[in-house]
């Protein structure tokens, strides 16, 4: 998969068809309009192009808002590849890129500069200055600059419209089974393992301490069953994110404390998968019931993964 950065240039692309969006997660919504993307690239012998922007444009548009992502930047790559995409062009948001008009952005970006044949975007599809333009001011340009555009309707599951912004309020509930479904994968973050004050491994439970991505969704501070990946092996595993409030509350932290395994992973890279919510975050009178409470709570996270292989077939 070729990546590019930037729409200047002279790459000659056989047949261009091209969808444009953040794709922020790849949810099922998302895996549905790729897949139709490169088929229909596929049928004509042409390229599947996904275009994107960076930055996303509420870091240019709204720096003030805290937006977090449901996939980092490596994360998002692998998914377009995954998907079968020819070329991922990232379009470089900035104030001058913003202020494009519809017809200036249809016609340079569009036509003169990717040549499209054909697009596919939601039918709530909005572009140019302050979004002016809609899915029938696209149609309207895409006749006139010589490309075709098909509005595509949002998948709906689950009681509702797919969308990222809908995912991302289910994992900061803490609802990260309901997220799963709508993502057609588990949640998941990663990172480096750092040391930490010991208390795991002093109550009897051996943790490791992931700091949390700054950038990224999380879920609720709270106990969850989940999978922890690390040298390409799977591992069953009990979570808690939080501030440890039982103790003097300190930074929020991710720690993960693996099923049935002892390893030692300070310094190594791990990504662990939030398969189901055990219970939210509270404080306890002392060391030794909270001991108790996270006894239960690997039995409850056992129960949750065991129940989970049933049902999905995962060894």
């Amino acid at each position: 998969m070729k990546v590019t950065r930037g729409y200047q240039g002279e790459a000659v692309r056989p047949y261009p068809v091209a969808t444009i969006g953040n794709f922020d997660g790849h949810h099922i919504g998302h895996r549905a309009l790729l897949q139709t993307v490169v088929e229909t690239a596929r049928k004509a012998q042409g390229t599947a192009l996904a275009l994107t922007f960076d930055p996303h444009p509420v870091k240019i548009l709204a720096p003030q808002v805290d937006l977090r992502f449901l996939t980092s930047p490596e994360e998002k790559l692998d998914r377009f590849r995954d998907a079968g995409i020819d070329e991922v062009v990232f379009l470089e948001f900035d104030r001058a890129f913003a202020a494009l008009s519809p017809e200036t952005f249809s016609e340079q970006v569009l036509c003169q500069a990717l040549r499209l044949k054909e697009i596919f975007v939601g039918e709530h599809f909005a572009f140019g200055h302050k979004r002016a333009g809609k899915i029938a001011d696209l149609v309207t340009l895409g006749s006139r600059h010589g490309f075709a555009v098909h509005p595509v309707a949002p998948v709906t599951a689950h009681g509702g419209i797919v969308s990222s912004t809908r995912i991302r309020q289910l994992i900061q509930a803490g609802d990260v089974k309901q997220a799963a479904l709508l993502l057609g994968r588990r949640y998941a973050v990663s990172g480096v393992v750092s040391s930490g004050a010991q208390r795991g491994q002093e109550l009897g439970w051996r943790t490791a301490n992931l700091p949390l991505p700054p950038d990224r969704v999380v879920p609720s501070d709270g106990v969850y069953a989940t999978m922890t990946t690390w040298n390409q092996r799977r591992y069953n595993s009990v979570s808690y994110i939080g501030t440890r409030p039982t103790f003097d509350a300190g930074e929020r932290l991710l720690e993960v404390h693996l099923l049935d395994e002892l390893q030692n992973l300070y310094g190594q890279r791990i990504t662990v998968e939030f398969v189901e919510s055990v219970r939210g975050d509270r404080q306890f009178a002392g060391t030794d019931s909270l001991s108790r409470q996270i006894a239960c709570d690997v039995e409850t996270a056992r129960t949750m993964l065991r129940n989970c292989h049933e049902v999905t077939g995962e060894r």
